[in-house]
């Protein structure tokens, strides 16, 4: 007897916050440099190396700005992320003191169990630094110029992907080496990142142009769209959430129509077209931005299953085994689909399997996948959606999950009755997946099924009235026209980085004290350039920080190490 047949959409998110400060150009945070040398590489090559393969990887603008920018850098030679500056310095042992300390801070900033340990040359490092540290910074004086040079190729070696480092004989010879590189070894280093950046995006391109992904957009700058739009759509699934001061957000529905408009120019000038649908900022929806999506040309949305399970409840409709398992449609937005990932699935894969031998994480993810299909009633064919970071879990794996994925894509490859899709081939094969009605929709997000890791606590809540009472002078400084053109579009695009989801994601006392400390001062700086470039002084709060017991002195800016796969276990990224 033929086994039944389930359909797979893999979802691979790409995203990290403007981690530049617009007023200086310079990078704070050197997040979307490492993770596009280590995953974004790494994760094309897969399907480079897998062309049966389907998925959906989905690409936030803001990230490709920040890509096209250090491109740019390396075109003009002025390198404004700190880690290349230092890479392509003659002489390290000149530093300023500030910039040294931030090095000998910055370059240990990984999962160290598996991109440190595993190198006894990069370990040896730490150990030196961590020795001297015992005996106070004023011994850190000791460490040399060589030491720092040394330091700063072996991070970027380790933030190489295990992909790149099979195709480029010089990361072999430089980990051989050791240490003792020389600035011409630095040189090449510099080279090589350059090319492996400038050739990302192209990559992607080809492998849609071929069939191969889908790439899927999300709205600008990665803005909660159902709070710009309604705070009280907290309140949807949590009825007695707290809420911000300010009644609303000004002007948000032009806002968020503002950053889907943004994101689709922005998809159809790098790619060619604009993109079928849209995964939103954290899976974030609500009926009010489903209403504006659907006037937008925009095909599908996905989010996470508790939405579906929330929005069910509501309308007092008993959710069937396997509901999460087939697109739906709302009766007011017939034209757009909704699909809902699997949690669980998507989970294991973010959590759980870094901790497995890859081969048995992969057997039992396919194994997982049986058993939905054996579950199924007879005819009918599961779709099946796994939703997650494309970038943020594999640090966590051995070998940046080189070998789960080479086992995973292997056995789906081959698989008789496990087929991957994209959300644009189910939209075109309406028979193989016909959408059930949907009679309610409740706002939520992949987290939980609800929007409390954006507000509700004091210090989200405070920050949200922050950014509404600069929105308020941004209204106020644009209608009186006494900007010229180019000082409104470059307020208009600070603006959009202050509407990241972000920033309130980190609020609050449940996340690491130096990482909130870091992004904290980070939206406070973004807020305070806002209100530069209207021209006006920023308010004094702003030098206060927003999370209670925080003190605002040096931090450790430690963005990209914390996972953000799936977000119903509250991580970030």
């Amino acid at each position: 007897m033929a086994a039944n047949r389930l359909d797979l959409v893999f979802l691979w998110h790409m995203h990290q916050p403007d981690y530049r400060d617009h007023t200086s150009g310079r990078f704070v945070m050197p997040w979307t440099l490492l993770h596009a040398l280590k995953d974004y590489t790494d994760m094309a090559a897969h399907f480079e190396r897998h062309p049966a393969i389907r998925a959906v990887v989905n690409f936030v603008p803001v990230l490709l700005d920040q890509l096209d920018d250090y491109v740019h850098q390396f075109e003009t030679g002025e390198f404004r992320d700190p880690l290349l500056a230092w890479l392509a310095r003659e002489d390290l042992g000149a530093l300023p003191s500030a910039e040294r300390a931030q090095l000998l801070e910055g370059c240990f900033r990984c999962n160290h169990a598996t991109m440190l340990s595993p190198f006894p040359r990069y370990k040896r490092l730490s150990e030196l630094y961590e020795s001297l540290m015992r005996e106070g910074e004023a011994a850190l004086a000791y460490l040399s110029g060589a030491y720092l040079a040394d330091l700063v190729v072996w991070y970027l070696l380790a933030w190489t992907g295990e992909t790149l480092r099979r195709q480029e004989p010089l990361l072999a010879e430089l980990m051989a080496k050791g240490g003792g590189f020389t600035a011409a070894d630095r040189r090449a280093l510099l080279d090589l990142i350059g090319r492996t950046l400038a050739s990302l995006v192209p990559r992607y391109r080809a492998l849609a142009a071929r069939g191969q992904i889908e790439l899927s957009a999300t709205p600008y700058g990665h803005p909660l769209a159902p709070l710009l739009l309604d705070f009280h759509a907290a309140r949807e699934s949590l009825p007695e959430a707290p809420l911000p001061l300010a009644a609303g957000y000004p002007g948000g529905r032009d806002r968020v129509r503002w950053h889907v408009e943004e994101a689709i120019a922005s998809h159809a000038r790098r790619f060619g077209a604009p993109p079928t649908g849209l995964w939103p900022a954290e899976g974030a929806l609500s009926m009010p931005f489903v209403h504006l999506v659907a006037t937008t040309g925009c095909h599908w949305l996905a989010s996470g299953e508790n939405v579906l399970k929330n929005s069910l409840a509501a309308a007092l409709v008993a959710p069937l085994p396997g509901a999460v398992y087939q697109p739906w449609q709302l009766a007011e937005a017939p034209g757009l689909t909704l699909f809902f990932r699997d949690d669980r699935l998507s989970d294991l894969i973010g959590f759980e399997y870094s901790k497995w031998h890859g081969r048995d994480a992969a057997a039992h993810f396919i194994a997982q996948l049986e058993a939905i299909a054996a579950a199924a009633p007879p005819g009918r064919t599961p779709l099946v959606t796994v939703a997650l970071d494309g970038e943020n879990a594999w640090e966590y794996y051995p070998y940046n999950a080189f070998y789960f994925f080479e086992d995973l894509y292997g056995l789906l490859e081959a698989h008789p009755a496990i087929r991957t899709r994209t959300f644009a081939e189910v939209l075109d094969d309406p028979a193989s997946h016909p959408p059930a009605r949907l009679p309610h929709l409740t706002a939520g997000s992949w987290v939980y099924g609800t929007l409390s890791t954006w507000i509700g606590e004091p210090a989200k809540n405070h920050a949200w009235d922050l950014l509404c009472a600069a929105k308020q002078s941004f209204d106020q400084v644009m209608a009186s026209g006494r900007l010229k053109p180019e000082e409104a579009a470059a307020a208009t695009a600070q603006l959009a980085i202050c509407e990241s989801s972000d920033w309130f994601w980190w609020f609050g006392d449940a996340n690491p004290a130096p990482t909130v400390i870091s992004f904290d001062r980070l939206y406070r700086r973004n807020l305070a350039n806002l209100y530069r470039h209207l021209r006006l002084n920023p308010p004094a709060q702003l030098d206060k920080p927003i999370s209670s017991g925080r003190a605002d002195g040096a931090a450790v800016e430690a963005g990209g190490t914390m996972r953000r796969g799936s977000e119903s276990t509250h991580q970030a990224s």
